[in-house]
């Protein structure tokens, strides 16, 4: 075969490859078009105009996101969801890497993993519904421990000091799993003769970790931040269930203040508003993260 038959040849065969490519990732595409691009683009639309769902919508250009601007409901439902993020993240990534190292260390055993995730498995709702019976100020079983070693019962959920906290504490236990089930597939990807060179230079296990483990982490690190980070600034589901943004106000996170403008107020618009802003600072923060922590870099390379 002529070196022009062959090129001709191979050109058609990656076609071939590229339309089942095609194939295969259509009906995610289809997916996302229909169920993340399209309403977020009515969303963006609706955002410009005053909706109250019974009537026809009004055109009102940037009013919404001038409203926003001096809503100090908006800037306490986005202070109160700044200090759950400061709650939840750090715990959470911590905790997550102490257990994946610990677990590659010193037990791979498949059912001690299979604990480790076993809550991420209950839905945020069921969570919730359990959290609220066991931190119940008078009937709660974590009240009735804190009695018995005297230091009183606290009012968790119900207390405008603790609710924030406790909401955290749910969902830091909920997703702490998933989480050092990431780190620890990262650690299965590092190099064991790293860890053997750095052993027969005298290094010992804090070293080995600040200075192999860490770094070569990196790329699940910035993931595990970036995805739990965006999550974080989504809470929703136990805050509906726990607390309904009380007592106070304390727990009234953004994606409750949104749900309170839509449905309770009637102000589809204003709270399209408020998520077109949720979604691009999003987006701002996934972008500094990943430039910050140099997500698309490896030091295996």
């Amino acid at each position: 075969m002529s070196g022009r038959a062959k090129s001709i040849s191979l050109r058609q065969r990656r076609r071939k490859e590229a339309l089942v490519g095609y194939l295969f990732v259509a009906p995610a595409f289809l997916g996302f078009l229909i169920f993340y691009l399209l309403p977020t683009l009515r969303a963006v639309e609706i955002s410009l105009t005053d909706w109250n769902l019974m009537r026809a919508s009004k055109f009102v250009g940037l009013g919404n996101y001038a409203t926003l601007l001096s809503d100090a409901n908006f800037w306490h439902s986005a202070k109160v969801t700044f200090a759950y993020v400061v709650y939840n993240i750090p715990l959470q990534t911590v905790l997550g890497l102490l257990l994946a190292v610990l677990s590659d260390r010193l037990a791979r055993a498949v059912w001690l993993r299979a604990i480790i995730i076993a809550p991420y498995l209950i839905s945020n709702v069921v969570a919730a519904l359990v959290w609220m019976m066991m931190l119940d100020p008078i009937l709660g079983l974590v009240n009735a421990f804190l009695t018995f070693f005297g230091v009183g019962p606290q009012g968790f959920l119900a207390s405008p000091d603790q609710a924030m906290v406790s909401v955290a504490a749910i969902s830091t236990w909920r997703h702490t799993g998933l989480t050092a089930l990431l780190f620890y597939a990262g650690l299965q990807a590092i190099p064991a003769h790293l860890y053997e060179a750095a052993k027969l230079e005298g290094a010992g296990e804090w070293t080995i970790f600040r200075r192999i483990t860490l770094p070569l982490l990196r790329p699940v690190l910035a993931f595990v931040v970036v995805t739990s980070l965006i999550g974080s600034f989504q809470v929703f589901d136990v805050v509906a269930v726990a607390t309904a943004g009380g007592p106070s106000n304390s727990t009234r996170v953004i994606l409750w203040y949104i749900y309170e403008n839509a449905f309770k107020f009637n102000k589809m618009g204003y709270a399209s508003a408020i998520s077109v802003v949720l979604f691009v600072t999003l987006i701002l923060i996934t972008l500094l993260q990943m430039r910050v922590l140099r997500a698309d870099q490896s030091d295996l390379d």
